[in-house]
């Protein structure tokens, strides 16, 4: 919990300083093609612990190997940007850089829940994704990977919703990408 208000903390202060300082835009550093929309996440309550929800502006460039992640306001002010390589994850916020051992790290240490941002390459292009078992769910084109249940039933309309129900807490994250 103390991690979630920390980076709750982060996301205020970002707000209230974006129009002094930002985190600059995703550069050409990050190739490949862009994915782009909104995303919402929520932490179901468990316990004594509340409920918890994130929503942003995203940009998601690269691939699972070599990529960046860039989240901003509904404004457009950038308040954080995730870039990985071989052997290197930063976190660049306006309180600065940070860095993780890999992006499991760095999702685990910001949202409190592990995130597959690796999947959501292929995820957020409607197929699983290939670096491990998928399985087919009777609500097709969805899927089961990774313990998370991607449902794709509105891709065609260019939202995806993603849930793990294991390890609780359950994880939603809903995304809306951006159709040009």
């Amino acid at each position: 919990m103390k991690r979630l208000a920390a980076f709750a903390a982060a996301i205020g202060v970002a707000f209230v300083v974006a129009g002094c300082a930002n985190v600059a835009p995703l550069g050409l550093a990050a190739v490949g093609e862009s994915l782009s929309g909104r995303m919402a996440l929520h932490v179901d309550a468990i316990g004594t612990e509340p409920a918890r929800a994130f929503s942003a502006a995203f940009d998601l460039r690269g691939d699972p190997r070599i990529g960046a992640l860039g989240l901003s306001t509904p404004l457009g002010s950038m308040l954080a940007q995730a870039r990985w390589a071989p052997g290197e994850v930063a976190l660049m916020t306006p309180q600065g850089t940070r860095r993780f051992a890999d992006l499991d790290a760095l999702t685990r240490e910001v949202l409190g829940e592990s995130v597959p941002i690796e999947a959501w390459f292929d995820w957020l292009r409607g197929r699983p994704w290939p670096a491990a078992p998928s399985t087919p769910t009777a609500n097709a084109p969805s899927f089961e990977q990774l313990g998370w249940s991607v449902d794709l039933a509105r891709f065609a309309d260019g939202a995806v919703s993603a849930t793990r129900t294991l390890p609780q807490p359950t994880v939603t994250v809903r995304i809306q990408l951006d159709r040009s």
